[in-house]
């Protein structure tokens, strides 16, 4: 690599980083929210929230990394652009497809990195955060015991406590109503309490200390009543049902599962069109980053005399709109009405052939501007609000004053 070429790596470089950090950031920030008011309804840890929005994220750079890409290529040359340096450069004999170089090489590493996470990393994390809800609505996870509330573990203990402190470890004001094995109900109220645990992994022990307890005896009307200052109450945990293992849906499935499923003659013909629809989304997902660095040089260079940002309106446009085709294509090709080859690759055809298009159209033709049109209607349409904006008139009587 020569000097131009790190110089172009440093250009590219800082909008790439910044744009994924703020992607994923806005992402996260966007499902923090809800995964709070989730995880608060179901009454779980809240560090769970980490763990889901950990397992999310792979999900976020698929989109991410692409707009990452390009908007880091695109702020490059636009910059080199509206600074002369591109004129520079061309007066010298460098072509587009030269500069495009170091462009290239970002974009072969970032498409590797989104191969791997489309692939076999976006699938187990899915599954992961599946299980962690899953956990959360069962109480697997461990429901937290919500002060001055009843709480219940089971269908067999209801558990009140006044207040905590000591980050739970000091309990106090605790009222216990549990069902022993026998059927018998029990109840216990106790100033303090602290949970331990015991040598059953099943079993956890609450114990508590000055209170009484009254059991009801299927042998006796009278209730026995007994006052105690430490007594040491096992709470039997309950079972979970187990959950389900990885691969029930194709969100769930690597590229190798997807590709054998798709393939295979004797499996069920709906998984088998839903599994070949999902891999050719993915490939065409991951092969449209290949794209990119040319629809970026075609987006970045503005007219001359002109600093309009409307190539990066139109970019994140179009990779959005690209990409909600490819997924309701995939759709269609699940339900079976087209082939999902036809659905996915007829529009990666139609989306190169434009990118083609538009990089040809500035780098070999003279004066060459694929945008111009939307241009010159962009420029019309800012005027034309500016004038309508208040006080515009008001500073175009002054500048006539001040002309006269």
């Amino acid at each position: 690599m020569n000097s131009i070429d790190r110089y172009m790596a440093r250009l590219i470089a800082v909008p790439l980083i910044s744009t994924l950090i703020i992607s994923a950031m806005l992402l996260v920030l966007d499902r923090m929210l809800r995964l709070f008011q989730f995880v608060a309804t179901e009454g779980g840890p809240v560090s769970v929230v980490w763990r889901m929005l950990a397992n999310l994220l792979p999900e976020y750079l698929g989109l991410g990394i692409p707009i990452g890409l390009m908007l880091g290529v695109l702020l490059a040359f636009r910059r080199l652009a509206t600074t002369s340096e591109l004129d520079v450069l061309r007066a010298v004999g460098i072509s587009y497809t030269r500069l495009l170089r170091v462009p290239y090489m970002y974009a072969i590493v970032l498409a590797a990195v989104n191969f791997a996470i489309v692939g076999f990393v976006q699938p187990t994390s899915r599954y992961n955060y599946e299980q962690l809800r899953f956990e959360l609505r069962s109480g697997a996870l461990g429901a937290s015991i919500k002060v001055g509330e009843f709480t219940e573990f089971g269908s067999k203990m209801t558990l009140r406590i006044e207040s905590s402190q000591d980050e739970g470890r000091d309990l106090r004001g605790i009222f216990v109503e549990m069902t022993n094995k026998d059927g018998t109900p029990l109840a216990v109220n106790a100033e303090k309490g602290q949970f331990l645990r015991s040598d059953d992994p099943d079993t956890i022990i609450f114990r508590l200390t000055n209170g009484t307890l009254i059991h009801y005896d299927k042998s006796s009307p009278v209730p026995r009543v007994l006052t105690f200052s430490t007594h040491n109450l096992p709470i039997p945990l309950p079972k979970y049902e187990q959950f389900r293992k990885r691969g029930d849906s194709n969100i769930e499935r690597t590229l190798p599962e997807l590709a054998v499923i798709g393939r295979n003659r004797s499996a069920n013909e709906i998984d088998r069109e839903t599994s070949r629809s999902a891999f050719h989304y993915r490939m065409a997902e991951v092969t449209t980053m290949f794209l990119l660095p040319m629809l970026a040089v075609a987006l970045a260079i503005p007219p001359k005399r002109s600093t309009s940002m409307l190539g990066v309106f139109l970019s994140i446009l179009m990779i959005v709109t690209y990409h909600k085709i490819n997924e309701y294509a995939q759709g269609v090709g699940s339900l079976g009405l087209i082939d999902p080859i036809i659905a996915l690759w007829v529009p990666f055809s139609i989306f190169a052939g434009l990118t083609f298009w538009m990089y040809y159209t500035v780098a070999y033709v003279p004066g060459g501007q694929p945008i111009g049109a939307l241009e010159r209607v962009f420029a019309k349409t800012g005027k034309l609000i500016g004038r309508l904006l208040p006080g515009s008139r008001r500073r175009r009587r002054r500048a006539a004053e001040a002309a006269r």
